[in-house]
């Protein structure tokens, strides 16, 4: 009897896909499946052949994302589905899920067709306090940075990073540097199927402008049990953002995996940082069980 086939998609920086689910394709395997790991634009793959692909790591894409998307469009069976990726890999979602009223990041958005110069660059940041410069396209915080408003230095630099974005043809988002990540830090909220799997908190990703310019720092990052409000704060938006791919797509389409990142508004509410169905970080090595729920959940698709 032929096994199923379950292709996991890669990227050649991560030809045994990343540390966390290294263990996956043996937990497939010991679900009857037949796992197999292919990098994403390697001509030789024969698509047709999986009874599922499941993207993972694909961090290269943000630097060739329209290939990226065309590809997606060209496999069958592949989770999550090809509409859903092209909406997700441009963070332009976000501005899809505040107008279904979804408490979104308030953002600026810079676009290259308008031709900004430097001056009308500047205009565009906050007047006061650290503020947040990244592309709308980008893979696993790569490419942002965090400044200081106030100081002459750091707002050269957060303009010379937007226009070369700019220059570059890329959409750029700012973003006002939220204090409550250095205090409470974000909550993610990891879902298979569209059911709570587990969740973690990550301390502060950007460091302090006065200290490093804004430089990348590793996450800290702890197994985490969701409050009631933190609960409902990802229920609402795993709800949005259902419905706004049936709106979009006009069917249902159940995610095989999304993550949603939270952080508190300081208001008692949340704000949505972001959400990730295409290459998410899904924290498997945080919380015990958790790699063998996502292999389940994969399995279960199979089986559909």
């Amino acid at each position: 009897m032929t096994k199923p086939r379950v292709t996991l998609v890669t990227c050649r920086d991560y030809p045994q896909l990343q540390a966390d689910e290294a263990g996956l394709p043996d937990a497939l395997a010991e679900r009857g499946m037949d796992p197999q790991i292919v990098c994403w634009d390697d001509p030789d793959v024969d698509w047709e052949a999986a009874n599922v692909c499941v993207v993972r790591s694909v961090r290269d894409y943000a630097g060739r994302r329209q290939s990226f998307v065309d590809w997606a469009h060209s496999v069958p069976k592949l989770l999550n589905p090809a509409d859903v990726i092209e909406w997700a890999t441009d963070k332009h979602y976000l501005a899809d899920l505040a107008k279904v009223g979804m408490p979104v990041v308030p953002t600026t958005w810079l676009e290259s067709e308008s031709k900004l110069t430097k001056h009308q660059v500047h205009t565009r940041f906050p007047a006061l306090g650290d503020f947040v410069v990244k592309p709308a396209v980008s893979s696993g915080g790569r490419e942002m940075g965090r400044y200081t408003a106030n100081r002459g230095e750091s707002r050269m630099k957060a303009i010379q990073r937007a226009v070369s974005l700019l220059d570059a043809g890329r959409s750029v988002m700012v973003q006002r540097y939220l204090k409550q990540v250095d205090t409470y830090g974000e909550i993610s909220l990891v879902y298979f199927n569209g059911i709570l799997s587990h969740a973690v908190q990550k301390s502060a990703m950007l460091s302090p402008a006065e200290e490093t310019d804004a430089q990348l720092q590793v996450e800290g990052v702890s197994s985490h049990e969701p409050s009631p409000q933190e609960w409902e704060w990802g229920e609402q938006a795993r709800r949005a953002i259902h419905q706004h791919i049936y709106n979009r797509v006009g069917h249902d389409q159940l995610l095989l995996y999304c993550r949603v990142d939270l952080v508190q508004d300081g208001e008692g509410g949340c704000y949505i940082m972001e959400i990730s169905p295409v290459d998410a970080n899904l924290f498997l090595g945080e919380t015990p069980g958790a790699l063998e729920k996502f292999a389940e959940a994969i399995a279960t698709r199979v089986m559909w």
